[in-house]
């Protein structure tokens, strides 16, 4: 096993996803329900996009140059970027159930430790 490749994978990972919108999400979800179902249920499904994100990238490595790849991947991080922006400037009618669900949450009492 190539250890350099897994600790920059690894640390690549973990500071993209510090503070992302899905570490927000799992915040909320273990505020709500029980830590250990969070934990398990948000790690599965972490596993399952990055195997995914494997597998295409596999296919990808044996369709396109790794410039092209490269550069696609630069210009849909870009788009994304923007869209995102365009949607916290712009926020739809469904932005307001989520912003009062966080404000149920943090006016909760602390139940306590988890048994």
């Amino acid at each position: 096993m190539n250890w350099k490749i897994f600790a920059s994978t690894f640390v690549l990972v973990f500071l993209a996803e510090l503070g992302d919108k899905t570490q927000l999400a799992v915040m909320l979800q273990s505020a709500v329900h029980g830590r250990r179902l969070v934990f398990w249920a948000a790690s599965s499904a972490l596993v399952g996009s990055v195997v995914l994100g494997v597998l295409l990238g596999g296919v990808l490595s044996r369709l396109l140059t790794v410039r092209l790849i490269h550069a696609l991947g630069g210009t849909l991080f870009i788009v994304i970027g923007i869209w995102m922006l365009y949607r916290v400037c712009h926020p739809g009618p469904d932005a307001a159930p989520v912003m009062d669900s966080v404000a149920e949450v943090a006016a909760r009492p602390d139940p306590g430790p988890e048994p």
